[in-house]
């Protein structure tokens, strides 16, 4: 990629979660690093910057409004990297794709949203891989705890001699945290569902993501509860698995099939290992269905509005800087009967603290290693791997792996 005047643009700084991402991209800058935040009012821009104190010091302000699809197409032409947190992605994110699998420029986002990457792929994979420009959805903690940590578990059985058949992921513990920016994506997603038949098909085909590849063993997303003997507890669904699994879906499809024709994966969430988390995971799954069943009809999203966070709101920085997670991700090799667990797990709130380290050094990966993958609509995994595993664990976050049998 020829020489751009930034190494880095962050679109959407002056959002709740756009403002965490700014402050860890300025603290985990390197010397040097060429970078600067855009959005739809300057002053507000301006004074984000400040509040990051000297960690701010060079960072220009750019004023863009994200349904400018001209000024999209200079923003992405003047950088090495486009990082956006403007959602809902579904109503707003598909120009700036667009602009950047046009110019050559990678793209890093945070979406959950099933369909938006679907139109993504749709539009722009060709565009971006004779561009080169790598589109990288899910670079937060859905989906680079799920994607990675399959990653890092697969080589690790690879190495052994072949990859794991069957991987499932179980969230174990988590801090709690929901911003009205995520909560609002997701009625845009279940509003979008009931509107349009691609969506809806795109919610429930587990391959969805996959629309030029061979479609593996999975045939739905884990939504019943069950007490699972690896983790000795009561799970049930996961919230985030319907958009998780996908990706992975996607990345062994990306890696030529890495995992294997037969690969097949799964995510759920363990409640606790006696009545009370049965009780909870059943009343999860319950709860689940009723925010869906009611989303799915106009009253039902306006009531829901005024239940859900507003958005531009998030936990407290107390809760974001005490929060922490921890998944087990068990794999099985069919041939030889062999059991890998790999475990990743991090330090701060998942949702905000972890997902703008998360997203930040994924931009930093994208903008500054040495990467070999291809162009395109691609994955954390397929695009930056393990390098960006490295990152991560620099940052403090943990992946280990060990066989069990």
């Amino acid at each position: 990629m020829a020489s751009r005047e930034f190494d880095i643009v962050l679109f959407g700084a002056t959002g709740f979660t756009g403002a965490l991402v700014g402050k860890a991209l300025a603290d985990a800058a390197p010397a040097g690093l060429r970078w600067a935040v855009a959005g739809r009012n300057r002053q507000k821009l301006e004074d984000t910057v400040k509040s990051w104190g000297s960690a701010g010091s060079g960072v220009e302000c750019i004023v863009v409004d994200a349904n400018d699809s001209a000024a999209l197409r200079s923003l992405a032409a003047r950088t090495t990297v486009v990082v956006t947190t403007v959602g809902p992605y579904l109503r707003l994110g598909l120009p700036l794709v667009m602009a950047c699998a046009e110019a050559g420029t990678h793209y890093a986002d945070l979406t959950g949203e099933p369909p938006f990457i679907r139109r993504s792929i749709d539009a722009a994979h060709a565009i971006a891989r004779t561009s080169g420009a790598r589109i990288v959805h899910c670079c937060g903690f859905d989906s680079i705890p799920s994607d990675l940590g399959t990653r890092f578990l697969q080589e690790r059985a690879i190495a052994d001699g072949g990859p794991c058949d069957l991987v499932r992921f179980t969230l174990v513990a988590a801090s709690e945290g929901f911003s009205g920016g995520t909560a609002h994506s997701l009625l845009g997603v279940v509003e979008a569902a009931a509107a349009d038949p691609l969506a809806r098909k795109v919610l429930k085909d587990p391959y969805s993501l996959v629309p030029d590849g061979p479609r593996g063993p999975d045939r739905g997303d884990a939504f019943a509860v069950s007490f699972d003997d690896d983790v000795k507890g009561w799970v049930g669904p996961f919230v985030m698995g319907s958009i998780n699994t996908r990706v992975v879906r996607r990345s062994n499809h990306l890696l030529a099939q890495r995992y294997g024709d037969a690969f097949s994966y799964l995510e759920q969430q363990r409640f606790g290992s006696g009545v009370k988390g049965r009780l909870l995971a059943h009343g999860v799954q319950l709860g689940l269905g009723a925010v869906v069943a009611a989303a799915a009809s106009g009253p039902g999203r306006a009531l829901l509005g005024t239940v859900f966070p507003a958005p531009g709101t998030g936990p407290s920085e107390e809760s974001r800087e005490h929060g922490f997670f921890t998944a087990h991700l068990h794999g099985r090799r069919t041939a030889d009967g062999a059991h890998y667990k790999a475990i990743v797990a991090g330090h701060k709130d998942p949702g905000y603290a972890g997902t703008a380290i998360m997203l930040s050094q994924s931009a930093l990966c994208l903008a500054k290693d040495d990467l070999d993958s291809p162009g395109g609509v691609t994955t954390p995994a397929a695009s930056m791997g393990m390098t960006l595993v490295a990152r991560l664990q620099a940052q403090g976050m943990g992946f280990s792996v060990e066989r069990l049998a």
